[in-house]
């Protein structure tokens, strides 16, 4: 029977996911140059038509449909057979819509980690492939009764799914396309931290239709994912400002905005499977792998743009694990974690873990190579300097005033 509160719950939850992919555009757009910041920005906003219709054509099929434990049928491509009847106590055309969410802002996180130097119609390209062969499949694992799911694997809204996922095909991407030019001696600094703020407060808000939606209910369950998805980012948020503190003296805004999306990015796996207290311990362990993990990532080669990495990558992989050791079943009905008993399940998310990033990376790669037999990934070495924005959509973000540009 279909639920209407069931029903209004996700109606809303769908919408907030949804507005999480402009959220990434203005959390991105802050931290680039002034000469970036459109193209930073139609990269998470590009993903919201292209990723959306190859959703409804394919990738849902791939990843909902019966299919194998590897992979989905084509039973619900061109969504034959998705309409108004019951998934779960909700229209299963609505539960097409609300995933489809989600397969929009994982493909958009991965363009953190390529800012000022891939060439647009490549990145779209590659994101638009990667969604049917590396999301899909994964989401299938997890989520659509395969391989993970089987054995037991939680990750209530995508913390493997998408996080680890997106986190591993943007070091990828970020090796494979190559570093800025002048990294890492000139310094590139954010033009605008008001836009990253409001950009995490974006993403904040839409992160509890992200988690509690997850519950696929208004339910018990949809308010215990909504209060973890309130504490573990204030957790979070206090230790890594705590950190910033005792390394420099002065907490940034920059941190502060990069620990809410931490918190929330590790929150995601655990959100519907563990308790409040929990949540708060989570959140705050989150910050300090990715805190150093960021900071170390600043020594290398790697030119990982906006530390999509450290966030996401490092974020969620600590989230999956940690989920295995917070893990309640007197609350959530499904497993104990290594804290209450169960040691197993820590060693399943680890698997769960280290095959998303084995798949992620070795498809992005394959999938990167293939693309530039036919296109450069690279946009030319003379339009970098003057930024995207120009070269690549012959816009600017800012008018002339005074005879000055903001750069």
């Amino acid at each position: 029977m279909i639920s209407p509160a069931d029903t209004a719950w996700m109606l809303t939850s769908t919408a907030l996911v949804l507005l999480m992919t402009p959220a990434l555009a203005f959390f991105y757009g802050g931290l680039v140059g002034a000469k970036n910041v459109l193209n930073t920005m139609m990269m998470s906003v590009i993903a919201l038509g292209f990723i959306g219709v190859l959703w409804a054509l394919v990738g849902y099929s791939l990843a909902f449909s019966t299919g194998s434990d590897w992979i989905g049928d084509t039973s619900y491509v061109f969504l034959r057979g998705v309409g108004l009847d019951a998934k779960g106590t909700i229209p299963h055309l609505l539960y097409m819509s609300y995933q489809a969410t989600f397969a929009i802002i994982t493909a958009a996180l991965i363009s953190g980690a390529v800012i000022g130097r891939m060439r647009f119609s490549a990145y779209l390209v590659f994101i638009s492939l990667w969604a049917i062969a590396v999301y899909s499949p994964i989401a299938h694992w997890v989520w659509g009764g395969g391989w993970l799911a089987k054995m037991g694997a939680l990750d209530f809204a995508g913390g493997t799914v998408v996080h680890v996922n997106a986190g591993t095909a943007a070091f990828v991407t970020a090796k494979v396309v190559g570093s800025r030019r002048g990294y890492p001696d000139v310094l590139m600094l954010p033009h605008n931290v008001p836009f990253t703020i409001l950009g995490a407060g974006l993403l904040w808000f839409g992160w509890f239709g992200f988690n509690s939606g997850s519950a696929l209910a208004a339910n018990q369950s949809a308010a215990l994912a909504f209060t973890t998805t309130l504490l573990a980012p204030m957790g979070t948020l206090v230790v890594w400002t705590l950190l910033d503190a005792m390394r420099t003296g002065k907490p940034t805004a920059v941190g502060a905005a990069t620990a809410i999306v931490v918190g929330l990015v590790a929150i995601t796996p655990a959100a519907g499977f563990v308790g409040p207290m929990s949540a708060l311990a989570l959140g705050g362990l989150a910050a300090i792998p990715s805190y150093y993990g960021l900071q170390f990532r600043a020594k290398t080669s790697l030119d990982d743009s906006l530390d999509v990495v450290a966030a996401h990558g490092v974020g969620g992989t600590v989230g999956a694990l940690l989920t295995g050791v917070f893990a309640q079943k007197a609350l959530n009905g499904t497993a104990d974690g290594l804290l209450f008993g169960n040691a197993a399940q820590l060693g399943i998310q680890a698997v769960a873990v280290v095959a998303a990033i084995v798949y992620s990376g070795v498809m992005s790669f394959v999938l990167l190579k293939l693309i530039a037999l036919v296109i450069p990934l690279r946009t030319d070495r003379e339009n970098e300097p003057a930024g995207l924005d120009q070269s690549e959509h012959g816009e600017e973000a800012y008018v002339h005033t005074g005879g000055v540009t903001a750069t």
